[in-house]
């Protein structure tokens, strides 16, 4: 298999445990995405990170804060968080089973593809697949993947399983409050026969498929359509710093150097100092002339000796 496994692991069922790994099953590669650019001179936008006051800042000197209070924060640093993350299990222990319409459909998350991880694990895999195909029942389990822990569900998947990470109970809003000032009214009878045969009518196999996102479509047939055109492409120069910070951090050194001789009251001397390097030459030239005049010297001396 191409795809490099998201977790791999165990899953297990009472005494019985299934090597297994699990991919991720969804992709964004449909979306188009843009970058901001200066349009006089073609280069791309970037942004470093200020302080109100203080001005562009040393990502060393940022941490993180939680508001508590209106501006008032709890500072931590990255260690800190770091040292309450949770080590990834290498189990996935199925503790419940609940019917798959127990579970609303607000509380999905994300799904993944489980597949045996290797031919020793089929048997078993496909034993566990099969009762929960035939008890129509979701398995559930908490699992800890990247330093946090998840609820996760598990059903069958043709001839796999699908783990699906589910949101807890806070991070989901409850209906009644939007819901509420709906009214309970029943429907009149002919007006709710009509859209039943409307719905029967239309009704089919869901075939994904059949579904574009045309806004997505519309833009690429753009960006085409003007690739096509001359004048409408720029050359980006987007080199990179190799600083090891992005390069929307680095402040330009070279107005940082200006700065910092202007504060220091050397703003005459630097004029003075960036003339110096033409005046440089004539130094060079000393050495050139004191050694023909030492030769000059040495020949009239070497004439008086043989006269």
């Amino acid at each position: 298999m191409a795809a490099r496994a998201y977790w791999q692991g165990q899953i297990r069922l009472a005494l019985v445990s299934i090597p297994v790994e699990i991919y991720s099953a969804v992709k964004s590669g449909a979306s188009v995405s843009f970058r901001q650019i200066h349009e006089p001179t073609g280069k791309p936008i970037k942004y470093e990170k200020v302080a109100e006051g203080v001005g562009p800042v040393d990502p060393d000197d940022i941490m993180k804060g939680y508001q508590i209070e209106k501006g008032e924060y709890v500072l931590l640093d990255q260690d800190e968080i770091d040292s309450v993350k949770l080590e990834s299990k290498k189990t996935l222990e199925l503790t419940q089973f609940v019917d798959a319409s127990d579970i609303d459909v607000l509380y999905y998350e994300k799904p993944y593809f489980v597949v045996p991880a290797d031919d020793l694990a089929e048997e078993a895999f496909i034993v566990l697949r099969e009762a929960l195909r035939r008890t129509k029942k979701v398995g559930l389990g908490q699992l800890a993947m990247r330093g946090r822990e998840y609820v996760v569900s598990l059903k069958p998947c043709g001839r796999g399983m699908v783990l699906e990470t589910l949101r807890y109970a806070d991070e989901v809003n409850r209906a009644q409050g939007y819901f509420r000032d709906i009214p309970d009214e029943k429907p009149d009878e002919e007006l709710l026969e009509l859209a039943e045969a409307l719905i029967e009518k239309k009704s089919g196999a869901f075939d994904p498929q059949e579904f574009h996102d045309r806004y997505v479509d519309a833009l690429k047939d753009l960006i085409e359509r003007k690739r096509k055109q001359k004048g409408n492409r720029k050359i980006i120069e987007d080199k990179d710093e190799g600083s090891g910070r992005s390069a929307s951090n680095v402040v330009d050194l070279m107005a940082a150097l200006k700065k910092s001789m202007e504060k220091s009251g050397g703003g005459a001397a630097s004029t003075a100092a960036a003339k110096k390097p033409a005046a440089k030459k004539a130094p060079a030239k000393k050495p050139a002339a004191r050694t023909a005049a030492a030769k000059t010297a040495a020949a009239k001396t070497a004439a008086r000796k043989r006269a």
